[in-house]
């Protein structure tokens, strides 16, 4: 991979008239978690021509591994998906934050990144010029708090679609009289002391039933009180076509790929029958949960939500660890509205009350828009509520950027992936026209589009999504102006999108 840069001539901030050297990429890649080194993977390798940088605001690489670490913190992804093509997973389907950091590691070290890679350095402002053809962002040094300055040719944000710094409580009455200790599973204390407290776990999502079982041995008792059930998935940590091609001595890049590939095809199974016969998709769930409960356990209240299945996402519980604990007594399940909190506990809608000496708030995340970066195109600041998306990636109006946004029902990666191929197409499509800039733009035919939110929340309507639709790009009901939600349709559209069909404006 290229280890080269230029360099221009700038302006200091901070002392007018001094003249720097600002850093400039050709592609400036921000977040060093895993679609930024995918990113940077694909780019070193299908554009090796091109020099680039990784902008990551946190102390190392990782993103949300690095940002949870709360007890027993995994994926509730398979790992043969949520790694990369490129770089075959050798171990358990579902995998530690510990180790998914391992293989992030390795990558970095296998692509020689460690040289393109920044840390600690948050990027506030990204200003794009025409007359430049190219991007200034302006950031922070956040352990020195230096002010700095870089330029790109192209800008790929890579950054996620939440705030790592802080974690989405709601604001519940009374909630500030409660004396115990409050934790959310985003920001988790090193050294927290849980042993013997009874404890209450708001939520029953993803974060909430790995956490669980993680702290229920040394927990007095723990509560997962939920306002609304979840979907679970039940299955062995183990993926017996990945162990039967091992045993077997085929190579593990094709047995990384073959396990990917019926991955991909059960989930589309999964996800169209989700939509075409919900509830029998429903009582598959739920009939796979009732044997790994108490005999009597009332599984329609505290397992059968409201919305249909992946209407939001499906936690996978490997080995049922979960309602091993709930067998055990040790873990209790209660589906209630919040009343008010008062010193000792919370006061549910029903009269019950909940003594609790530990609140832990696994009640989700605050989305942020394109990194929070405040955006402007040749001076003009840039909503994205206002922007109509170009396949999910891009966005009318704002040229030279791409985003990375992934799959809610299937992995992230599985999108990541793709996008990196479709972006370093785009960049050699823009080398062989002699363009320098490429704006996506609704043509006079696309004037009849119906537009609609991000996502439709009849698609995908978890709460965290919900809460932020009002401030996301907006999709239009045909290609290419749709996010696609579903690799098995995406991994044939976007490897054969036309890049000269007009809706992409090359200068």
């Amino acid at each position: 991979m290229p280890q080269t840069m230029t360099e221009t001539t700038g302006v200091s901030a901070k002392a007018p008239g001094d003249f720097l050297v600002t850093p400039h990429f050709d592609v400036l890649i921000v977040g060093a978690g895993i679609s930024g080194i995918g990113a940077a993977c694909h780019l070193g390798t299908q554009c090796p021509d091109k020099s680039f940088v990784l902008l990551e605001a946190q102390e190392t690489y990782g993103g949300t591994w690095w940002t949870h670490r709360y007890p027993g913190v995994r994926s509730d992804s398979d790992l043969f998906t949520f790694g990369y093509r490129f770089k075959p997973w050798l171990g358990a389907p579902i995998a530690s934050a510990e180790e998914i950091l391992k293989y992030l590691g390795e990558v970095i070290e296998e692509n020689n990144l460690a040289t393109h890679i920044r840390y600690r350095h948050r990027i506030d402002s990204a200003s794009w010029s025409s007359d430049l053809r190219r991007w200034t962002l302006d950031g922070t040094r956040i352990d020195t708090g230096e002010e700095l300055t870089f330029t790109s040719d192209f800008l790929w944000v890579c950054g996620g679609y939440y705030r790592h710094q802080e974690g989405y409580t709601p604001d519940w009455e009374g909630f500030e009289n409660y004396q115990g200790t409050v934790i959310h599973p985003q920001r988790w204390p090193e050294h927290l002391d849980y042993a013997d407290k009874r404890i209450v776990v708001i939520g029953s999502g993803a974060t909430a039933a790995t956490l669980i079982p993680a702290i229920a041995e040394q927990a007095e008792h723990v509560t997962m009180l939920q306002r609304s059930p979840t979907f679970y998935f039940v299955r062995p940590n183990v993926n017996e076509l990945a162990e039967t091609l091992r045993e077997l001595d085929i190579p593990h890049e094709w047995t990384h790929e073959i396990v990917r590939r019926k991955i991909a095809q059960d989930m589309d199974a999964i996800t169209k029958m989700s939509f075409e016969q919900p509830d029998f998709l429903r009582e598959i769930l739920l009939e796979s949960v009732r044997p790994l409960l108490p005999e009597g356990f009332d599984v329609e209240r505290h397992f059968s939500p409201s919305y249909r299945p992946w209407q939001q996402r499906i936690a996978v519980l490997p080995e049922g660890d979960l309602f091993s604990w709930v067998r055990a007594g040790k873990v209790s399940i209660i589906t209630d509205q919040i009343e008010r909190f008062s010193e000792h506990g919370i006061t549910l809608a029903s009269g019950e009350f909940l003594e609790a000496d530990m609140v832990i708030t696994a009640t989700g995340f605050n989305m942020n828009v394109l990194g929070d970066i405040d955006f402007l195109v040749d001076g003009e600041a840039v909503d994205f509520s206002d922007v109509v998306t170009y396949r999910g990636i891009m966005f009318t109006g704002v040229p030279n950027l791409a985003y990375v946004f992934g799959y809610f029902r299937s992995s992230w990666t599985l999108r990541a992936d793709l996008i990196s191929d479709f972006v370093c197409r785009l960049l050699r499509h823009l080398e062989s026209l002699g363009a320098t800039m490429v704006t996506p733009a609704l043509r006079p035919e696309d004037s009849t589009i119906t537009l609609g939110p991000w996502v439709d929340p009849e698609n995908f309507n978890p709460g965290y999504l919900t809460r932020s639709l009002h401030l996301l790009p907006r999709q239009g009901d045909r290609d290419p102006w749709r996010l696609l939600h579903e690799y098995s349709v995406e991994k044939e559209v976007l490897p054969g999108a036309d890049l000269d069909d007009g809706t992409l404006v090359f200068k």
